[in-house]
């Protein structure tokens, strides 16, 4: 592989206009597609074989009049105090608002509170529930207006009045600031790593590139795949950080090259070849790691890995095409004005050690206690991740000072706490004896449970074949009771077909929620064993060693155990909430950790890939497994700090977004980052590879054998450019390095 991609740097090298054009190219085209493309749609958290799912296609398909994709808002009215709903002013009021609410443009029906039974045992309180023809996304301003107006107008004479549902979300601008931030601190990173606006430049303008085809493919492809907003936003998100590293790795090696006196062309395709290799490999891991969503089988899941792998996939080929050729016209200008006044072959050769150089000598030094110190370090910070609650987000966990907060607690007040979370109950009753009388068996074994605070008489639709009612539980939507009582519900259901021949799904919200959050249950460990499987074959095709890819797997789940406990700290506990901007502390997006653990595992093998792989390198041609730690540090830990304070800035940036998923995606990826590039790649790794010895590099014989050679380090490589030492003997007296 080395061989081939330094054929490849080389080429790109010197038709180095006709590469940077052809990206361009197809940047401008991506772009022009995705302008002329319709907009993408919102998020849709379907579950294909579900109950809750089965259910509410039921509802579709029997149900089509009752809109059941259309948005809906529900408007809550409260008389002053000392007054009642009930009283003649309070029934002008609320007749005056339902007149208003069902003279908007797209309404399909508007329930009056006194004939649906919507008003409060107290008298105070009542809501009129507004259902529209048209999904939210397709909602019109005017018809958003039109229900602000009618709300706005019933609050004289002291009524409080507060709406809540999908018809009243905002539209959440996502993209722009982060973006601009991660680029902004990159930037001034880059420039502080190599010294030179150049070799900054190069980085940042790759990525941009290839983010932007990235970005605009998803855009154009959005309404035939129905990718949503906030698929290509996480793309971006994870694009952007990985596009400029990348380029930062190849960059770095070019340098390197130059420094020991290579011609510029010659210096590319090495940098390609070595760096290059390093660059694939890092790049399968992402991709495997978003890839490997799939086998969650959650459409929106699935849609987010894909999107992201294809993004990083085009990083890949960038940083192997057109960073080469930008290097291509910089020339040696990508060194800082020091290197190029220096002797060829002989820069840096009279300056101090590196930092990095010192920090693996003490971590050589003191192995035991730097392992000790950052496992022990991590453990803490994982802690809260133990009492961590998943759910989908509802109006309970918008800021206070919404409307949609204001209705959601008034309703709790006056209704009860489970009345924001009802439950539907289908009942499909072609395969019943009299369907009336099976409707009227499910209501009463539902009743008879003693869990639900109220149970709707049955609603059929037309043809009389399926039945609707609603049950409102006592706790609310994310309380374990709740939970428990979906699940007594359910299972009911063996009983009634037996006894009535119907068939009863239980769906709704807080249903979907539920499942939705046992579907990622589920498949949590396929998905760890095919991930971590897969990119442990991978591993074990770069380093020749069994040891070193299992070390990385358990440093990933140190890493990222301790990063799922700062989120459950802040975003659920509410620890620093003010400082992040976190409006109202609750449940951790059911989606979240599975979707983090993928990213950050592809994160983390790269930081593993690029700092190890330059230890392999130098133990193949000679080194001790000590100097070789060293090696690699010397070498790759100034660029891997770098790289990793790159990706946690791009990161952070998006926690000032106000969509709650992607703020606690971008705190959760940017700590996660910092946990695993500082703490286990700079200090478990070395200690664990010092404590090692050269048992870390061990592979068995009958194993090497079947194991494909993809020369990552490059030593068939340099053996075919003439510059490579005698290779070492393949059996070493085990070492343990500062022990």
């Amino acid at each position: 592989m080395a061989t081939f991609l330094y054929r490849l740097g080389r080429r790109a090298f010197r038709r180095r206009g006709l590469v940077a054009l052809l990206w361009v190219a197809i940047l401008v085209g991506a772009g022009v597609a995705a302008s002329t493309a319709p907009a993408p749609p919102e998020d849709s958290f379907s579950m294909p074989g579900t109950e809750s799912q089965k259910a509410f296609d039921l509802l579709d398909e029997r149900f089509p009049a009752a809109s059941a994709e259309g948005a809906t808002a529900r408007v809550v009215i409260r008389a002053p105090d000392g007054g009642k709903i009930s009283d003649s002013a309070g029934k002008e009021q609320v007749e005056e608002l339902v007149t208003a609410l069902g003279n908007g443009p797209q309404v399909a029906s508007v329930a009056d509170p006194f004939e649906a039974d919507a008003v409060s045992e107290d008298g105070t309180t009542a809501y009129a529930s507004v259902t529209y023809k048209v999904n939210a996304m397709e909602l019109t301003d005017q018809a958003r207006d039109a229900l602000t107006a009618a709300t706005d107008d019933a609050r004289g004479d002291g009524f409080t009045v507060e709406t809540g549902g999908d018809a009243v979300m905002a539209e959440q601008e996502m993209g722009g600031t982060a973006e601009l931030i991660g680029i902004g601190v990159a930037a001034i990173v880059l420039l502080l790593t190599f010294g030179s606006l150049v070799a900054a430049g190069m980085p940042l303008l790759s990525a941009i590139i290839g983010v932007g085809i990235g970005i605009s493919a998803i855009g154009a492809l959005g309404s035939t795949l129905e990718l949503s907003a906030t698929t290509s936003t996480l793309a971006m998100m994870i694009g952007l950080a990985v596009a400029i590293d990348y380029a930062l790795f190849i960059v770095s090696r070019y340098r390197a090259e130059i420094a020991e006196g290579r011609t510029p062309e010659d210096a590319a395709g090495r940098a390609v070849g070595t760096a290059g290799s390093a660059v694939v490999f890092a790049g399968l891991t992402v991709i495997v790691a978003l890839g490997g969503l799939a086998v969650v089988n959650i459409p929106i899941l699935t849609k987010m890995g894909l999107a992201a792998a294809a993004t990083v996939g085009i990083a890949v080929l960038i940083a192997l095409t057109l960073t080469p050729a930008l290097l291509g016209f910089a020339g040696k200008k990508a060194l800082s004005r020091k290197d190029r006044k220096a002797p060829a072959g002989q820069r840096d050769a009279s300056a101090k050690p590196k930092l990095g150089t010192r920090w693996a000598r003490f971590v050589l030094r003191r192995p035991v206690t730097v392992l000790l110190t950052a496992v022990l370090g991590l453990g803490a910070v994982a802690v809260p991740a133990a009492s961590m609650e998943l759910g989908l987000p509802d109006e309970g966990s918008s800021a206070p000072e919404t409307t949609q907060r204001k209705a959601y607690d008034m309703l709790s007040e006056s209704f009860g706490a489970g009345f924001n979370g009802p439950l539907m109950v289908t009942i499909d009753t072609r395969d019943a004896d009299d369907a009336e009388a099976a409707a009227d068996t499910v209501g009463k074994e539902i009743t008879g449970l003693g869990e639900a605070a109220a149970v709707t008489p049955a609603n059929f639709n037309e043809a009389g074949d399926t039945a609707v009612l609603t049950v409102v539980p006592k706790t609310g939507p994310s309380e374990a009771a709740t939970e428990s009582l979906v699940k007594d519900i359910r299972g009911l259901s063996g009983d009634i077909r037996g006894e009535t021949g119907a068939t009863m799904l239980v769906t709704g919200a807080t249903a979907m929620t539920i499942d939705f959050s046992q579907t990622l249950d589920d498949a949590l460990i396929p998905y760890l064993a095919l991930v971590v499987g897969l990119a442990f074959l991978l591993l074990m095709l770069v380093f020749r060693s069994i040891l070193v890819p299992l070390k990385a797997a358990l440093g990933f789940l140190l890493s990222v155990a301790a990063a799922l406990g700062a989120v459950v700290a802040v975003f659920q506990w509410g620890w620093f909430a003010d400082v992040l901007g976190v409006d109202q502390p609750g449940p951790i997006m059911s989606m979240m950790p599975i979707f983090m653990i993928g990213v950050v595992f592809g994160l983390a093998m790269d930081y593993e890939v690029f700092l190890v792989t330059r230890m392999r390198e130098a133990y193949v041609h000679g080194s001790s497994a000590a100097e070789s730690v060293t090696t690699g540090f010397t070498h790759g830990g100034r660029v891997v700090a770098a790289a990793a304070v790159i990706m946690i800035s791009v990161f952070s940036g998006f926690i000032m977004e106000d969509d709650n998923m992607i703020k606690m995606m971008g705190f959760g990826l940017a700590i996660a980052v910092l946990f695993d590039a500082f703490v286990v790649r700079m200090a478990i790794v070395p200690a664990v590879l010092a404590l090692l010895g050269n048992r870390a590099w061990w592979l068995p014989k009958w194993l090497d054998r079947l194991l494909p050679n993809v020369d990552v380090e490059g030593e068939k490589l340099h053996k075919e450019l003439g510059d490579t030492t005698e290779p070492p003997e393949p059996a070493r007296e085990p070492e343990t390095a500062g022990v």
